[in-house]
C-alpha cells in the first residue's frame, strides 16, 4: 500500500478525508478483462478502503465517498465499475456505524453525468442532449454541483447525517420528460 501511505505521508490528523479517485469503466463483460477488473476494484475500492483505514481521523470528522449513480440504474457498459461503486457505499454504511462513537460521518455523494475538465472530450453534443433529456434539471452536471453536495457533507450542518446515499445527479431518471412545463 505504498500508494496509501504516500499520500497520507507527513499527516498528523485529519478532519475531512473525500475519496474522490475513480477508475474508468472497463466494458460490458464481454469484453472486461481480469487486468481491467483488478484495476477497477484496485482504485474504486481497495485504494478508499485503506486510506479509512490509515487515515488520523479526528474525532467528530467526515469521510465523503464519490460513488455513482450507476449503482441504481441497469447499465451494460459499466458492469464492472457499478459493482466497485456499489462496494464502495456497502463499505460507507458500515464504517458510518463503526465510526459514529467518534462522532465521525461516513457518508457517499453519487454524481450522475458530470461534465468536467478530464472528460469534457467524452460529452459529444449528441450524448450531452440525450442525457440531459433524461434529467429532471435538463442538463449535465458540472463540477461545482458535486463539490457543493461535498462541501455541505463536509460542514457541521451535516453532523446528524451519516450512512447515506445523496443522489447528486440532477433528477437522472426520475420519470419521462415534463413536457409543456415553464
Amino acid at each position: 500500500m505504498e500508494g496509501v501511505d504516500k499520500a497520507l505521508e507527513g499527516i498528523d490528523s485529519l478532519d475531512i478525508l473525500v475519496n474522490n479517485a475513480a477508475a474508468q469503466p472497463a466494458g460490458p463483460i464481454e469484453t472486461d478483462t481480469p487486468e481491467s477488473f483488478d484495476h477497477l476494484f484496485a482504485v474504486n475500492v481497495r485504494a478508499p478502503y485503506f486510506l479509512i483505514q490509515r487515515a488520523p481521523l479526528n474525532d467528530g470528522g467526515r469521510v465523503i465517498n464519490v460513488s455513482s449513480v450507476a449503482t441504481r440504474m441497469a447499465n451494460p457498459t459499466q458492469t464492472s465499475f457499478a459493482m466497485t461503486k456499489g462496494a464502495l457505499e456497502t463499505m460507507s454504511r458500515t464504517l458510518a456505524h463503526q465510526f459514529g462513537p467518534r462522532g465521525i460521518t461516513v457518508n457517499v455523494v453519487a454524481p450522475g453525468a458530470t461534465r468536467t475538465a478530464d472528460n469534457g472530450q467524452v460529452f459529444t453534443s449528441e450524448l450531452t442532449t440525450a442525457i440531459a433529456t433524461l434529467t429532471a434539471h435538463q442538463r449535465l452536471g458540472t463540477a461545482d454541483d458535486i463539490a457543493d453536495v461535498v462541501a455541505f457533507l463536509a460542514s457541521d450542518d451535516a453532523r446528524w447525517v451519516t450512512g447515506q446515499v445523496l443522489d447528486a445527479s440532477g433528477g437522472l431518471f426520475l420519470g419521462p420528460p415534463a413536457q409543456g412545463v415553464q
